[in-house]
């Protein structure tokens, strides 16, 4: 791919912005269809950092045009087109916006992380070690951090459009979109999660955890949308390197949120830049995990 500079925020003549998230910037298009920009934003502890990561937004919509495509037989998804010469007008104008546009159909978004883990890490760790569940499933004593779990568990979250995602049990979330399409959530999200971590093993990649959204179409069926199995959306860990009982080396951004935690910042904005040397680095692991899972050069 040709190497622009970093794009921390898009702008787009003639097609709406309705939304900025901590990474997408999302555009109207006609009455059925987004436009999705993966910006080079990063964000940590829910705060956008200031210094943009190079090559991100490409190597985010890569690699969830990637999954989609690959599974596809198990769920439809939200995705037409990353193709920069079928994008609209106002978006082939504007040579910072290629490989980093997503054109997809427009969704009632359920409001609700759907998270899979196969691995005890992050706050299902932390609960673990408070209660020996998380988000009430019982489980084995004696599990250290990063222990794999005896089977994958879905661990639902509230989707917040600011501050924390918070773990909910799935009984709540039958009570936000009903039992039927929390089940099917729930199931395709199991799915999805199964497939995708055999794959990525063969890889060299261990997928710990990993987090779905879903929205409906205007005829009523459960899309896959939003990112797909990326290093943000999803702990990366080494096969090789594997070794439960501490944290592990990632292909994700743990290794800034690793960084900041040496800082005496106290997690609330404005967040510190980044060094020249975290940045780089955050990069090049985006960048590695695109190449294992895909078996493409960058």
């Amino acid at each position: 791919m040709k190497e622009v500079s970093t794009v921390s925020e898009s702008a787009i003549e003639g097609l709406p912005l309705i939304h900025r998230g901590k990474v997408r910037d999302v555009y109207q298009v006609g009455e059925r269809q987004l436009l999705l920009v993966a910006t080079d934003r990063l964000s940590a502890f829910d705060c956008i950092l200031p210094t943009p990561i190079k090559n991100k937004g490409k190597v985010l919509t890569s690699l969830s045009n990637f999954w989609f495509n690959r599974l596809s037989h198990i769920t439809e998804n939200h995705l037409i087109t990353t193709d920069f010469e079928q994008m609209p007008d106002a978006v082939r104008r504007n040579e910072s916006l290629r490989d980093r546009s997503t054109l997809v159909k427009k969704t009632k978004v359920f409001p609700v992380e759907c998270v899979v883990r196969g691995y005890l890490e992050g706050s299902g760790w932390k609960d673990y070690q408070a209660t020996g569940s998380v988000c009430g499933y019982e489980l084995p004593a004696g599990l250290v951090q990063c222990s794999k779990l005896p089977e994958p568990i879905f661990t639902p979250s509230t989707k917040a459009s600011a501050g924390h995602d918070e773990n909910i049990s799935v009984r709540e979330v039958e009570n936000i979109v009903g039992k039927e399409t929390a089940d099917k959530l729930g199931s395709l999200s199991l799915k999805i999660y199964d497939e995708a971590s055999r794959f990525a093993l063969s890889r060299g990649i261990i997928i710990a955890d990993t987090k779905f959204e879903f929205g409906l179409d205007e005829d009523g069926n459960i899309l896959l949308i939003d990112e797909v199995l990326t290093p943000d959306s999803s702990r990366f860990w080494s096969a090789e390197t594997y070794a439960p009982g501490k944290a592990q080396p990632s292909f994700d951004k743990q290794f800034v949120r690793e960084y900041l935690e040496t800082l005496d910042w106290n997690k609330q904005p404005p967040a510190p830049e980044l060094p020249f040397e975290i940045a780089e680095a955050t990069t090049e692991r985006y960048i590695q995990a695109y190449e294992l899972l895909t078996g493409k050069t960058f």
